[in-house]
């Protein structure tokens, strides 16, 4: 059997960061998040690693990432380009912000024909999410039969800002319903939903999406069909974006397909604002103090 693919959007801006915060370093070693993400999945099993990246960014993540990294994974990139529309769609003049991760996973095609993972390149999962979603796509996974690592809402808040978290309803193990969620503020342990009026409402303790997700190339369709039905009604709206959540959270309401949900207790870490970073950087310094992860990652 094919080894799944591990895919990681990593096309961003990082507008709230100020930066390319994708390859920053947090590690001791130089090691950016994505390091830990990609040394955990080849850990799980995962051989080959897609990474979608900005056209002009190529050769800074070649020297970042991917030349330290082909020794061990085979690493391919996808470009996700502003101007990469289905056909009948033009990109508005002055447009530069990317048309959101269904168009960076729809950049994938071609690349990807194994079952495949995909995760953000600013977010630390854990060992243990890419042990349980290699599991599910090597033994369970099928065409509209896919699956989502999901995190208790309290384990992935930040004190310095707000958040946007796709927030779950399940059905024995399934996802029922996703709702893109932005403007999530940590108090005390509760979190709180901000709308644009200032009103606040307390979130239930529950499952929320980081953007883990299972698929088969399967969804390459159902995402291209949801993609141009969002340009219909969008394409000249400014800093429009369509993005996987919503998209999934579509085709379940349709009936079209089935997410299980991969529980788990970990906490999330990552770097949404500049001063999230000081708090990575200790907690990875500690990790590899425990022995979790060597030294250097890369060292053959």
């Amino acid at each position: 059997m094919t080894s799944p693919v591990l895919v990681i959007l990593a096309a961003g801006l990082g507008s709230r960061y100020g930066g390319l915060k994708q390859i920053d370093v947090v590690g001791n070693n130089g090691e950016s998040i994505i390091d830990f993400s990609m040394f955990d999945a080849m850990r799980a099993g995962f051989k080959k690693v897609v990474l979608i990246i900005r056209p002009e960014h190529e050769e800074l993540f070649d020297i970042q990432i991917a030349n330290k990294i082909r020794p061990f994974m085979e690493v391919e990139y996808a470009f996700q380009s502003v101007t990469d529309l289905p056909e009948g769609f033009s990109c508005p003049e002055g447009r530069t912000k990317p048309w959101g991760t269904v168009h960076a996973l729809l950049a994938t095609r071609g690349h990807v024909n194994e079952p495949f993972a995909i995760i953000n390149a600013d977010d630390f999962y854990g060992r243990e999410a890419f042990e349980i979603m290699y599991k599910f796509l090597t033994e369970k996974v099928e065409d509209n039969k896919f699956s989502m690592v999901g995190y208790q809402l309290s384990n992935t808040l930040t004190e310095n800002g707000t958040v946007t978290r796709g927030v779950c309803d399940l059905e024995n193990g399934f996802l029922s319903k996703i709702v893109e969620t932005k403007q999530i503020k940590k108090v005390g342990d509760d979190a709180y939903s901000v709308d644009d009026e200032g009103n606040e409402t307390l979130l239930p303790p529950g499952y929320v999406s980081m953007n883990f997700w299972g698929f088969t190339p399967g969804i390459y369709d159902l995402m291209d069909e949801k993609f141009v039905k969002f340009l219909e009604g969008n394409v000249d709206v400014p800093k429009s974006e369509y993005v996987i959540p919503t998209a999934i959270g579509e085709l379940i309401n349709e009936g079209r397909i089935t997410v299980e949900v991969l529980g788990t207790d970990a906490e999330w870490f990552g770097v949404t604002y500049p001063q999230d970073k000081e708090n990575v950087i200790r907690k990875i310094a500690s990790y590899k103090v425990q022995g979790e992860y060597p030294y250097d990652l890369w060292k053959k």
